[in-house]
Order: C-alpha cells, then structure tokens, then sequence
C-alpha cells in the first residue's frame, strides 16, 4: 500500500479518536461513583503514579529524538509507540481516579494561584490539541512518508512535551492539597 493510501485508510479513525477521546473524557469527568452512592475506595494511590508516566513519557520522548537524530529509527519507532502506550495508560488511571475520587481544590494563594491555572489551562487544551498531532504523526512515520513525518513532528515534540512536563507540574504543585 502506498504511503497516501495507508494514510487515508488511518485518516478516519484518526478523526474518530481525537474527537471521541475528549468527549468520552469529559462525559467520565462528570461520573464521580462516590457521589452516585456507590461504595467505591478512592483510588488515592494515582495521582503520584500517573503524574510518574507523564515524567518518563517526557523522558522517552527525548530519547526517541535523540535516537532518530542518530539515526536510529527502529529505537526512535519503539520508543514512540512506548510514549503513546504510556499516555493511554496515564489517560486511563487519570480517569479511574476521578471517577473514585472527590475533586481537589488546589489551595494556593496569589500569584501561585494565577501560574497554577495558567499551566493547568495550557495542559488541559493541548491535551486534546495534540491527539490528532500524535496519531498523524505516527502514521506518517509508520507509513514511509518521512519528509512529512518529520515535519509535523517539529510541531507535535514540543507540544506533546509540553504537555507530558506540564503534567508532572501541575502534580507537584496540587499534590499538597489531596485528601487521603
């Protein structure tokens, strides 16, 4: 199959996951099982596990540039699908916890408050900005198309980056504020 038609035969499900992903998301955020009447432990243990994922996503993804740029792309190729994998497992848990847990109120005061939403804000939007970056990216690579591989991926690195780094802040600086 040609590196356009492959392409085309992705674009679809492309478009079903970046639309279907952040809805379903949204629709789980609103499902808190506690507050349903269930009797359901918080799964409290979450956060500092998926906030860790998000650190190694970040890592993994420096080291799948560094691979590439050395011309590894077989590492560069298995070291991208671990960072997807991690990101589903990192959505997955993100979800499990907020439909088990109460929400947190992040407590800071002041400025901090203002650099905690800002950051908070920014990850949540390219959160969902940078799915179809992702799964496009990935597609072009895996289908030989390498000039347009590249690329798009000068945009979908620093964004998906952001967003793993970001994660990791956005623990560290709420993490104090969770109820066991």
């Amino acid at each position: 199959m040609e590196n356009k038609e492959l392409e085309k035969k992705y674009k679809v499900w492309i478009w079903i996951l970046s639309i279907a992903i952040p809805v379903v998301v949204a629709i789980l955020f609103t499902v808190n099982l506690q507050k349903l009447g269930y009797d359901v432990k918080p799964l409290s243990f979450l956060p500092p596990i998926y906030a860790t994922i998000n650190g190694i996503t970040a890592v993994l993804l420096f080291a799948a540039v560094m691979a590439v740029k050395k011309g590894n792309t077989k590492l560069h190729e298995k070291l991208i699908k671990v960072c997807i994998a991690c990101s589903v497992a990192f959505l997955a848990m993100y979800v499990a916890y907020h439909m088990t847990s109460i929400e947190t109120k992040f407590g800071g005061e002041g400025t901090i408050r203002y650099v905690y939403f800002f950051i908070l804000i920014t990850h949540i939007l390219l959160s969902i900005i940078i799915i179809p970056f992702v799964l496009v990216t990935f597609v072009r690579g895996i289908s030989g198309s390498y000039q347009r591989h590249k690329k798009l991926a000068r945009i979908t690195y620093p964004m998906w980056m952001y967003v793993a780094i970001t994660g990791v802040i956005v623990y560290l600086m709420i993490s104090p504020y969770y109820i066991n």
